[in-house]
């Protein structure tokens, strides 16, 4: 499994480094087919000390993506927690791989972030709202019920995928009531 580490408003000491690598063997032992996983470490520049310190793990096996999110006063303590959460999405995503055998033939996702170019600002002027993250992805095939499935392991609230039924992108949401909603665009010329 490959492992990239990345801080932010923090030293990477070896210490640090160290407790990663070590955590995250454990995690390879309970999903061996993982193929990338990646650590963002941040410290906030916040007034409450509980939360100053993130790590977030995103993990990719089968093209399916894991991610776990935790804030704590102290960065030890936050990758224990974020590993513990992780633990916890691999037996989900064990549990309903086995359950349904289709999942198997799930394809490689491809995610690239570009930042969009810098736009010069004028001052006494109020920004407007604008892009500030774009994101390309494969929409993989599948249902709607393995789309919420998935959508559910990576703790959003949407869902972008292609419905092989309607041969359309297709968006499944997280209703207000606790029901989900589907998303079916018809293009009208």
């Amino acid at each position: 499994m490959e492992l990239t580490i990345h801080a932010r408003n923090l030293e990477m000491t070896d210490w640090i480094r160290q407790y990663v690598e070590k955590k995250v063997k454990r995690l390879e032992r309970y999903l061996p087919q993982a193929r990338e996983l990646r650590i963002d470490l941040v410290h906030n520049e916040t007034r409450a000390a509980a939360d100053r310190y993130t790590a977030q793990l995103t993990m990719w096996a089968n093209g399916q993506i894991l991610r776990a999110e935790e804030s704590t006063g102290d960065i030890f303590a936050s990758i224990d927690a974020a590993v513990d959460i992780m633990y916890r999405q691999i037996e989900r995503y064990k549990g309903r791989r086995y359950q349904n055998r289709r999942r198997n033939a799930a394809a490689n996702a491809v995610y690239m972030e570009t930042a969009p170019p810098l736009l010069e600002e004028d001052e006494g002027e109020e920004e407007a709202p604008r892009i500030v993250r774009v994101k390309e992805f494969v929409a993989e095939p599948m249902d709607p019920e393995e789309a919420i499935e998935q959508m559910e392991l990576l703790g959003h609230d949407f869902y972008v995928f292609f419905n092989p039924d309607t041969k359309s992108l297709n968006v499944v949401y997280r209703r207000r009531d606790g029901n989900y909603g589907l998303l079916q665009p018809q293009i009208v010329i």
